[in-house]
């Protein structure tokens, strides 16, 4: 089940109070049970807000529909928030339709839900955007049961994703799932987690079927693994490879990919013409990938991606593309067609250079025995030159020369040749190639405001990384992003206005903004004196790993660092009396270093945090969480300052 957010909805619903219970009518209600009103607290999850009593999803991959119905029970105020139901939906990919919903009074009244639920954009997290229906269930209590039922319809080829999430940020009392397979191709299922007690997945009449009691809340912890990799899970993956055996499924797939690779971009003709035009004779070899990757990149993608808006999609009525030479013919592919094709040049520039499927690991963590094609869900190009490897993604908008979207780093994935490929790892670019510097100057004011110019220059993944999250916004919505990561990073009440217009759709490995600073009351009066933190933009760390218990392993999506360099202009008649000694933390995957300077009456403050490292087990917490202290602690120290005559007279 996925999690209900509180939401604001500006009309409520007309109520309708029927009858008492137990009551089964056409919307399919199940009945309730005494126990079930009666219940205030669950003793498998003590001091619940909430917990789902009942759940039930039924899958129907020849219909291609999903039906889904959940009984929650409300347990204390906090859990009255869950009348607040989001049903989250892709639109590309499904609709949802025929919700029916009601409350259920502790005294067993029913109030229905009679209103229409609305379409809204969800932000989930970070790059994680979703439609949703939302509704407002009536008159929910302490004490009050919440229920809905609703259809999920699926477009054809979305079918064939199936899964079931058993986990939920509730407790679930009792659940019971089915599917009924696709009768195109042969399907089969892998589960992990099963809560004590649960069978495990069986077919009987027909259906795959599921019953499982007393599933733990779903926990979430800052910088954790991806949930789907965490969560009690069943997922079911239709192939026609029959083969049950790791190696020879993974042969037998690498073969056929390779196939289909080999098919698409053997027009060496076509490929030597084009590259002829591309490079120079005296060309070493990485000016000649250089020049290529750029050729790539120029290509338009068509409206065969999903990323397009619906405006493109409806402009561009696109020819298929069968083979590279249709894509230089006609100046357009998709994401992946555009990886191959830079493949393909790369080849014809007397390069070696090998097709790569790699699992992007922002959804799970790849396993070689799950055996699932489809989880090689990203295309890159392995070049060798002199020996050294390289991985290139000229598919993905943006991506810099060198440079993979932090999902294909640090990541399983299979190099494809005529005997099936071979498996390597994508390397993970270290904090000296994706980091965020933060250069300001600014003046101190004689009432100790802070007010100046800030340079941010995102480098590496962190450009790249805005410009995806950012690609279809317009200039509005991106300004406001961007001012408001700024304000997560500096004291609450400050003023941020962005000046400039970043380079929104470049592959360069930068992105610039300038802002406008303002930071009201940033030095402090203490009697006569006035003291100033040297950690202007210490925020974002603040509440990082404050809790003593550690569930899950760390895990950060790729290395990165903040590089701060801040010059603070004093009034002319203020002094340092006092400044803090260098802080130097120099650990082997995290490191911490401030220096405070007075040159001739500006403060001049460096600091530099480094994280070098994906993934840490929870073993490690405690140290990590003794460093973040540190941290908090070093952007604490105050420098000393006597303000002049007129500032001290105030």
């Amino acid at each position: 089940m996925n999690r209900r957010l509180l939401v604001l909805i500006c009309s409520l619903c007309a109520c309708a109070v029927v009858s008492l219970l137990p009551v089964v009518n056409a919307d399919e209600w199940q009945p309730i049970s005494a126990e079930e009103l009666k219940m205030t607290s669950v003793p498998e999850a003590p001091g619940a807000p909430a917990v789902v009593l009942y759940r039930q999803v039924d899958r129907d991959d020849v219909g291609n529909h999903e039906y889904n119905y959940l009984r929650i029970k409300i347990l204390t105020e906090e859990g009255r928030n869950y009348a607040n139901v989001q049903i989250p939906f892709y639109k590309e990919n499904e609709d949802v339709h025929s919700v029916k919903a009601r409350t259920i009074r502790p005294d067993g009244t029913i109030v229905n839900f009679d209103g229409k639920p609305l379409d809204q954009m969800i932000v989930k997290a970070k790059g994680v955007k979703y439609m949703a229906k939302v509704l407002v269930l009536p008159d929910v209590q302490v004490g009050s049961i919440i229920e809905y039922h609703y259809m999920r319809q699926l477009k054809e080829y979305y079918a064939f994703e199936s899964h079931w999430i058993l986990s939920d940020e509730l407790f679930t009392r009792h659940a019971k799932f089915s599917l009924k397979p696709s009768e195109y191709f042969p399907v089969r299922w892998t589960w992990q987690g099963l809560p004590a007690g649960t069978a495990a997945p069986k077919m009987e009449g027909g259906s795959v079927r599921l019953e499982t009691r007393n599933v733990p809340a779903f926990q979430t912890e800052d910088y954790m693994p991806p949930p789907n990799e965490l969560k009690v899970r069943v997922d079911f993956v239709y192939s026609e490879n029959p083969e049950s055996q790791a190696d020879k499924f993974w042969k037998k797939e690498g073969k056929k990919k390779n196939d289909a690779v080999e098919s698409f971009v053997g027009k060496r003709k076509a490929m030597e013409q084009a590259v002829a035009q591309i490079v120079a004779p005296g060309d070493t070899p990485e000016v000649k990938l250089q020049k290529i990757y750029a050729r790539a990149q120029q290509i338009r993608r068509d409206n065969s991606d999903a990323e397009m808006t619906e405006q493109e999609m409806k402009r561009n009525k696109e020819k298929k593309i069968n083979n590279v030479e249709d894509m230089l013919k006609n100046g357009y592919g998709s994401g992946s067609e555009i990886t191959w094709l830079f493949l393909g040049l790369a080849r014809a520039a007397g390069l070696e250079a090998y097709p790569v499927l790699v699992s992007a690991r922002n959804e799970y963590f790849f396993h070689v025995s799950v055996l699932d094609a489809s989880r090689l869900n990203a295309k890159v190009v392995l070049v060798r030159i002199n020996g050294k490897d390289s991985y290139y993604d000229p598919g993905t908008p943006f991506a810099p020369f060198g440079i993979l979207p932090w999902p294909e780093t640090g990541s399983h994935g299979l190099k494809l040749d005529k005997d099936g490929g071979s498996w390597i790892d994508t390397p993970v670019p270290t904090s000296e190639v994706s980091n965020i510097g933060r250069k300001a100057d600014l003046k101190l004011t004689q009432e100790g405001s802070l007010e100046g110019k800030l340079t941010i220059t995102f480098a590496g993944l962190e450009a790249l990384d805005r410009r995806l999250e950012l690609r279809k916004q317009d200039a509005a919505a991106r300004k406001k992003y961007m001012e408001d990561e700024v304000r997560a990073v500096i004291p609450a009440g400050s003023d941020v206005e962005m000046k400039n217009e970043p380079e929104w759709s470049s592959s360069a490995p930068t992105l610039v903004a300038t802002f406008e600073l303002k930071v009201p009351g940033w030095a402090s009066a203490a009697g006569h004196r006035a003291l100033v933190p040297v950690g202007l933009f210490g925020a974002e760390e603040k509440h990082v790993f404050e809790h003593t218990a550690r569930v899950y392993p760390i895990y950060f999506d790729f290395p990165t660092a903040r590089i701060d360099d801040v010059s603070i202009e004093l009034p002319l008649d203020w002094k340092v009396t006092s400044m803090p000694p260098a802080h130097i933390d120099a650990g082997k995957v995290c490191s911490f270093n401030t220096k405070a300077e007075n040159n001739k009456g500006t403060l001049h403050l460096t600091r530099n945090l480094n994280i070098d490292v994906v993934s840490l087990d929870t073993k490690y917490y405690m140290a990590l969480r003794n460093f973040f202290q540190t941290v908090r602690t070093g952007d604490e120290q105050q420098i000393v300052l006597q303000p002049g005559s007129a500032a001290a007279a105030n």
